[in-house]
Order: structure tokens, then sequence, then C-alpha cells
């Protein structure tokens, strides 16, 4: 027999009993259909996280070098724009950018108030924010769309530095090189002042900060480039006496955080590929008794010059065929729940090439292991056993 005519004996013996046939690839689907969620949704986790972490949307390398000032009670920024310019001069290897990491939520900063220096913390805020106002009167749109250097600061500090929340409206702090007027006192517990940002980041002192961004060129090595810099920095940089340098490879870390979400999502995988071994055994099972009903046909193959081989690839195709529409069957359900799963989550499912050939692989994998030993006792039967 041709193989196309032991396909074609293989599917329309499945077809005979059809129940039966759906029922036996139930376990298949199952288990396809769930590592194809669980590996679509994964992929979609893992691009969005590293997309998220990436500096660059050209996909340049980028290093972070960080400043930790040895005295923690200091707030002054490590960095400023001499570091920048610093940078840049000294050629580094690979660099095509240095900017400075600008802080834009809660700072840490150290203030003249009431002609004393006071380490305070600040939120920064791009419009007026609802809050209760204890003394004065709260930050108005105009104040934003003039920049106009002005503040609001907290009871708890108010009361610290002039007894009276009354007696801080009107005075100035000044943040280096910076003078703020407070028009108000806000009942706050999580920070010292609420600044508007724009003025902030676009003065002097927006222009600094504890950290410093390279943007290398493509094909840049990093931690050549990154070294060269942070010898630079402690050798010359503005605050090299007052503190120490650290680099962060981001390429490194996104090459580590993509590794530990590939493992994570393969090991959930395999604990709901055990479903597939279950589902294997139930395809044994239902050929041993196909074999077991049908020996009276193996029979009259037998007699009509079929050889032992063709009897069993003819019920090693049938498991093959069983498992591999189970397995096209879980790969639409399972990209269908990825795709459903994924309108309720920050993040679109991907279905990589890789589930596709899992999907296929696995099960024909499975028809095989699981069909061979019933398609061997097919084989083994004797035409004198049966005539008799």
């Amino acid at each position: 027999m041709s193989f196309s005519e032991l396909v074609k004996a293989s599917w329309h013996a499945l077809i005979a009993n059809p129940k039966r046939s759906f029922l036996t690839t139930i376990g298949i689907i199952i288990g396809i259909a769930s590592v194809v969620t669980i590996m679509s949704l994964g992929a979609g986790v893992k691009k969005q996280m590293l997309r998220d972490l990436d500096t660059t949307q050209t996909g340049q390398q980028t290093a972070e070098i960080y400043y930790n000032s040895r005295d923690m009670f200091l707030n002054e920024p490590g960095f400023d724009n001499r570091d920048v310019t610093m940078l840049m001069d000294a050629n580094l290897k690979g660099v095509a950018k240095v900017e400075i990491l600008q802080q834009t939520k809660k700072i840490g900063m150290t203030a003249i108030i009431n002609d004393s220096q006071q380490a305070m913390t600040a939120d920064l805020v791009n419009k007026p924010v609802k809050q209760p106002i204890v003394a004065g009167q709260n930050l108005t749109t105009y104040d934003f769309e003039v920049k106009n250097p002005v503040m609001l600061m907290s009871d708890k500090l108010a009361t610290k530095m002039y007894t009276t929340a009354a007696n801080a409206v009107g005075t100035s702090v000044t943040v280096p090189q910076t003078t703020y007027t407070v028009i108000g006192v806000y009942h706050n517990k999580s920070a010292d002042a609420r600044l508007p940002k724009p003025l902030y980041l676009n003065s002097s002192t927006g222009k600094q900060g504890n950290g410093i961004k390279l943007t290398f060129k493509p094909g840049a090595q990093v931690s050549v480039g990154a070294k060269q810099a942070l010898h630079q920095l402690k050798k010359s940089g503005s605050h090299h006496r007052d503190g120490r340098y650290e680099y962060i490879d981001m390429g490194k870390l996104l090459k580590g955080i993509s590794k530990s979400i590939s493992g994570i999502t393969y090991f959930v995988a395999a604990i709901a590929g055990i479903s597939l071994f279950i589902a294997g055994i139930g395809v044994m099972n239902m050929m041993y008794i196909s074999v077991s009903e049908r020996t009276q046909e193996i029979g009259v193959r037998l007699a009509l010059g079929a050889t032992p081989k063709n009897i069993m690839m003819q019920f090693l195709l049938e498991a093959i065929i069983l498992t591999v529409s189970g397995g096209v069957i879980g790969l639409v359900i399972g990209t269908s729940v990825a795709a459903v799963a994924s309108m309720a989550m920050p993040f679109r499912a991907i279905v990589t090439p890789a589930s596709v050939a899992l999907a296929f692989g696995v099960s024909t994998a499975v028809g095989i292991v699981f069909g061979l030993l019933p398609a061997k006792q097919a084989a083994n039967k004797n035409l004198i056993d049966i005539l008799r």
C-alpha cells in the first residue's frame, strides 16, 4: 500500500467513530491550548517589559552612571552640566550622547529656609492639585503658564521653621540658584514642599541630578565606554571628592530580565504540558481498544496482501492524525484565549513561531510515542490465529 492510501484508510477508520475520536483528542486540545496561551502571554509580557525598560526607540544601547554621596544627609545632586561637557569632550569610545537623568516626581534637595540650611523633599507637579490649604492660597494655572517662582510648603515644615503656618506665607525658599516665594501652606505628610515642574526642570537646579545616561552608537561596546566614563568621573567629576560613582549596563540588565521571563514562561508551560502525558495515555488506551475491535479487519488486510509494516503504519498514522488534529484545534483555541485575555491586560499576546512549532511537534510526538505500542500489537497479529 502507498503512503497516501494508508493515510486515507486511517482517516476513514477514525471518522467511522467520530464521537470516540473527538473525546480522545480533548486532552490533547486542552494541553496544547494551555501551553500556547501561556507562551503567547509570556512573549507579550516580555516584549512590553523590555519596551518599557529600554531607554531608546532606535534600539541603541545605553548605560547609566549614578552618584552616591558619602554624606547620607547631603541632598546635593552629583551631576551638572560640567560633567556632561567633560564627558563629551573626553571622546569616550562609542558614546553618541550624554545627558543628566532628571528627577520628575519626588526629589530631595538642600534649601535655604529662614536663613538656615535645611534638607527637604519636594513633589513636582504639572498643574494645581486639590489639597487642604492651611494658610495662604493654592498654586494656580496662571502660575504654571507664566512659570512663576512660587511654591507650597507643608504645614509640618512651616511650623518647624516659622512656628505657625501663617508666618511661612510670603517667605522665600532658596534652592541653589533659584528662589521661590511661599504662597501657601498645605497639609501633607509625604513631602515638605510642592513645586511647579516646568519651572524647576528649566532652571539650573533642574539641570542637575544624581544620574547620568550614556547613549552608544550601534554596535559599540557598552562596557568599554561606560568604564572610560566612570574612570573620567572618578578623576575629575564635579563631586568626585564627595561620593562614589557606579554604572548600570542597561543592555546587560535587559538580557537578564529577558532570560528570567523566558525561564518562568517555559516552566509554567511545562507544568501545563503535564496534561499532554495524561492525554497520551488516553490515546494509547483508545488505540488498544481499536486494535482489539478490528481484529477481523486486520485479518482481511493481511489476507489481501498487506504486510505487517502496512498494518503498523496504518494504526500509527491513526494515532498521529488524532493528536495532530487535537494540536491544531488546541493552537486555535490557545491563540484565541490569549488574544481575549490580553484585552484586559496592559500588553498584547504574541503567538511566536515557537508556539506553532510546539503545537505540531509535541502533538506529533505524543501520537508516535503513545501510538507505537498499539500499532506494533496490530502488526504482530497472526493471520492463521485470526482465521481460527
